[in-house]
């Protein structure tokens, strides 16, 4: 029986749980290869605009040598890649504020990650999970070479340099994103002081402040406010001066009185000595 002459087609590989299954090689020189399993995020969840549901692409068992640069280049063969964003495990996106320069990050910890590829275009997502799974990825290539082993350390050591001009230019453009912020905040809250100044019918009453005093708006319901705390400021005031005018008045009368008892004790004792007889016998 003469062999089927049908020509094996490469497909790819699906395993449970939706994951496709993918090859990396590190350069074409290497022999072993490394498995990645990829899936389209679909978190309903999860409604954010850095992680489109029809265009993110979730990346299990990400090797240490592959940093966002790498993958971003890696996956490009797919269609145009928009953000990488790698972490030590799965988890919602978490905004962590402005991104800092390498220089203010700590070192990240080397070890198998997970990643999120957002693409520009959904037919990419289908494209990588159709890619033959015989059909190994290149990692480092003649023209994006990746460092490993003693060229890395060597490559990091030299990186590690910060040069002046270079850091001198990431701290101005933090600074300056710095109070582009406090002024949109500030602006924010001035708003929203206005807004709580408002009456219903939106009618606002400036008055004049103090002289170098910024003048403020008025509302009739915050000069009511104003107003009946006056009084019982006013009517507390009135109530200490009464129980003052009470203690005064005692204290008055107290005194009096001892004054009044020490006479008639004088009295007595005066008395008691003229009825003194001597008697020597």
């Amino acid at each position: 029986m003469a062999p089927s002459k049908t020509k094996h087609v490469n497909q790819a590989c699906v395993i449970p749980g939706g994951f496709t299954v993918l090859s990396l090689q590190f350069s074409t020189d290497s022999v072993a290869q490394h498995k990645i399993c990829v899936k389209e995020h679909r978190v309903r969840a999860e409604k954010t605009t850095q992680r489109p549901l029809d265009r993110t692409l979730f990346v299990l068992n990400i090797p240490p040598y592959c940093s966002e640069g790498v993958i971003k280049e890696l996956f490009s063969q797919f269609g145009p890649v928009q953000s990488v964003e790698l972490r030590e495990k799965p988890g919602s996106f978490e905004h962590s504020g402005p991104k800092l320069a390498k220089y203010f990050t700590p070192a990240q910890k080397q070890g198998f990650r997970v990643g999120y590829i957002v693409f520009q275009k959904a037919i990419s997502i289908t494209a990588v999970k159709s890619h033959p799974h015989d059909v190994p990825l290149v990692v480092s290539t003649e023209q994006r070479p990746v460092w490993t082993g003693l060229q890395k350390w060597i490559h990091q050591y030299k990186q590690s340099f910060a040069q002046p001009d270079k850091l001198q230019e990431a701290v101005d453009t933090f600074m300056q994103d710095y109070d582009k912020r406090k002024e949109e905040e500030a602006e924010r809250q001035k708003e929203q002081a206005e807004e709580q100044l408002e009456d219903e019918e939106g009618w606002v009453k400036v008055t004049r402040g103090k002289s170098g005093t910024k003048t403020r708006p008025h509302s009739e319901v915050s000069n009511q406010k104003a107003l009946q705390k006056e009084s019982r400021k006013r009517k507390r005031k009135e109530l200490m001066n009464f129980y003052t005018w009470q203690h005064r008045n005692t204290q008055k009368e107290h005194i009096a009185e001892l004054r009044k008892k020490f006479e008639e004790d004088k009295q007595r004792i005066a008395l008691l000595r003229a009825q003194r007889k001597f008697r020597p016998y």
